[in-house]
């Protein structure tokens, strides 16, 4: 899979158990940046019965296989996984590049504060944190920032 070329499409609602497999996977190997309020079923159910039909999801595909996931609504990218095998093969790039395509006025989006490897992923790619807060308003309660992303920065 690692020499295969990657495809960045929408997401089919059949495609439910595969996007939930990388989200699961994301969140378990970034454990230490990423805490967990939620069962590995409670995730796939959110995925199917949530986040499919009312987002935006975006998958980005290599050798048949779904690698990645990116949920937008509206300029904010609410979610944006890639499975840890696939990491550091450029594909959060092109799932960003499509971001800045879809709003390409401005992109905002919240990250732990304590997850630093997204942190640098995220700042290496022109976002600007512009929010710190103390995670009252995340489920995890846990502090976050607030990032964003114009195309004069």
């Amino acid at each position: 899979m690692d020499r295969d070329p990657i495809i960045v499409r929408r997401a089919a609602g059949a495609e439910a158990p595969a996007i939930a497999e990388v989200y699961v996977a994301s969140r378990r190997g970034a454990a230490q940046f990423i805490p967990t309020v939620h069962s590995d079923d409670e995730m796939r159910q959110w995925i199917a019965g949530y986040l499919l039909p009312t987002l935006d999801v975006w998958v980005a595909e290599a050798g048949g296989a779904i690698v990645a996931m990116m949920a937008m609504e509206g300029d904010s990218i609410e979610q944006l996984y890639v499975a840890p095998p696939s990491q550091r093969r450029g594909i959060g790039d092109a799932l960003l590049k499509l971001a800045k395509k879809v709003s390409p006025v401005r992109l905002r989006l919240y990250t732990f504060e304590k997850n630093a490897p997204a942190r640098r992923f995220y700042e290496a790619r022109g976002f600007r944190a512009i929010e710190f807060t103390d995670g009252a308003r995340n489920e995890e309660r846990e502090p976050d920032v607030l990032y964003e992303w114009t195309p004069n920065r």
